[in-house]
């Protein structure tokens, strides 16, 4: 599971490099589809994975404004400020997947299983890399790549 982690990480911080390409204006044309930007997807993909992270290890849920970000830099800010939160936890021997249940403030009572949280965060980053790949296309600029095979060693 790690590995996958870590490529949503390596293919994010692309998405990251490829934006540096675009104007703020285009980072923040309203689109159809994700969050309706480019930046305020980016910075929900962030907000999702900080948020379940934080909810399995009991911990307070944090509030992610998608609106305060409007440059690049300032999100990827925000993802190097919770990536190290992030990986503690998913290196720490807390890790271990399994069917521990996990309620989140924000669920309503609900609980959900660790395992099935995590592999939630795998699947939500890389659903929204796939709209941000179509924004790209409707750019006419070539996505990042989203293949798996040439990237975890």
């Amino acid at each position: 599971m790690l590995a996958l982690f870590t490529y949503n990480w390596q293919v994010r911080k692309e998405w990251f490099e490829w934006c540096r390409t675009l104007a703020a204006e285009e980072l923040n044309r309203r689109r159809t589809g994700g969050m309706g930007t480019i930046l305020k997807t980016l910075a929900h993909i962030i907000d999702v994975e900080c948020s379940w992270i934080r909810a399995i290890q009991g911990k307070a849920d944090v509030e992610i404004k998608l609106e305060e970000y409007h440059t690049i830099e300032e999100v990827e800010e925000l993802s190097k400020r919770y990536h190290h939160e992030v990986m503690g936890y998913l290196n720490s021997p807390a890790f271990d997947g399994g069917n521990e249940l996990v309620e989140a403030a924000w669920t309503g009572g609900r609980l959900y299983e660790k395992d099935r949280i995590l592999n939630h965060l795998i699947a939500h980053e890389i659903h929204h890399i796939g709209q941000l790949s179509i924004w790209s296309r409707e750019l006419g600029i070539e996505p990042v790549s989203a293949s798996l095979i040439d990237r975890i060693e």
